[in-house]
């Protein structure tokens, strides 16, 4: 393995829309959300060991889980594990990771992953990362991974790229950023073939990723240029406490990737999904003869098509009659919704808060 190749692993998210499986105590990130016998963070952590050792690669993770990382992740170094003390995006945690490898070893390549996204051609995206992470260690480039769309999903960010290969045959120079178009703009971008979603994962080198937060946020680059002599010292935790909580609430996509002139896509066939909502579960999981996807060890259904059914526990659950519904038991909650309104379950979420307490969210 290359020892400048290192990762980071973004794990600070509630993933709210998978609730009442994900709550603010326990996201979805450590759920085997998928029935496999792994959680996404160690499929995450399994996919990216190939490419990295152990201890080139970081977690950054709120506070309250970090518990919950080193359970599930026991093989990463203890240093490696970030707190983030305050909820500020991914523009400060993205920051935070740079400037400690920055700290540790300037002539890194670092890979960033969300810890909550499926990815089933692993050995493809070995690939596209060796890449990435290559070219990223000769050329000042800020490289994002771009997934060919399949429906004009509104829920998704979108690449408009540049005709022609930029850097090498499979990478193209980025045109523009769409965040989450309405239908009718993402239908067109669909049809017109230079568009793709934006995976929201990211190759740099520390030094191009340090030039890009000075330039576009340079508030955030001053908070964590101050502290590079006292990462990997017993200094950091306590400086990180003082300072994180005033950065700048910012998306990495908007802060920087939405401006910069130096970034390039590597259009991409992973096989991947966000799993942003239930839907997206629902078409990675195997369905009975009508269509129902289960994960649960006693489910039987009767008269009931194109469901996805999540009973956790040693529980029987009867289901018989629906259609086209989300159904997900927890022991502390549970949800019977319309898959067509899950958009809707942020705002269930909300009023569970509100009518019988922060405890079941």
């Amino acid at each position: 393995m290359n020892p400048n190749f290192f990762a980071v692993i973004l794990a600070g998210g509630v993933g709210s829309r998978f609730w009442p499986a994900s709550t603010q105590a326990h996201p979805k990130q450590f759920h085997d959300i998928l029935g496999t016998g792994s959680t996404l963070i160690q499929q995450t952590y399994q996919r990216i060991s190939l490419i990295c050792p152990p201890e080139n690669i970081l977690v950054s993770t709120s506070v309250e889980y970090i518990d919950d990382v080193k359970q599930q992740l026991p093989d990463i170094p203890q240093n490696n594990i970030m707190a983030e003390p305050a909820r500020r995006n991914t523009a400060p945690a993205i920051a935070y990771a740079v400037y400690k490898i920055f700290a540790k070893n300037p002539n890194a390549s670092v890979l960033i992953c969300p810890s909550d996204h499926l990815i089933l051609k692993e050995s493809e995206f070995h690939r596209i990362a060796t890449l990435g992470l290559t070219l990223s260690q000769t050329n000042d480039v800020l490289f994002t991974l771009g997934i060919k769309p399949t429906r004009p999903d509104t829920g998704y960010g979108y690449i408009q790229y540049l005709p022609g290969p930029s850097l090498h045959p499979e990478t193209r120079k980025v045109k523009t950023f769409t965040e989450k178009p309405n239908l009718e703009l993402a239908k067109m971008f669909l049809e017109s073939g230079d568009f793709l979603w934006n995976a929201g994962i990211f190759i740099w080198s520390v030094q191009s990723c340090r030039r890009a937060f000075e330039m576009y946020l340079p508030e955030i680059h001053q908070t964590f240029e101050r502290g590079l002599p006292l990462f990997n010292t017993d200094q950091e935790k306590a400086y990180i406490q003082k300072v994180y909580p005033s950065c700048e609430n910012q998306s990495v996509d908007y802060g920087i990737m939405e401006k910069a002139d130096n970034v390039h896509v590597i259009p991409a066939d992973l096989g991947w999904s966000d799993l942003g909502t239930w839907g997206s579960l629902y078409e990675h999981l195997k369905w009975d003869e009508h269509g129902n996807a289960k994960v649960g060890a006693h489910i039987l259904s009767f008269d009931s098509r194109s469901n996805i059914i999540r009973i956790e526990g040693d529980k029987v659950a009867v289901i018989d009659g629906l259609e086209n519904y989300i159904i997900v038991d927890t022991p502390h909650a549970l949800l019977i919704c319309r898959r067509e309104n899950e958009q809707l379950i942020k705002n269930y979420v909300n009023e569970v808060k509100i009518r019988a307490g922060e405890r079941f969210v």
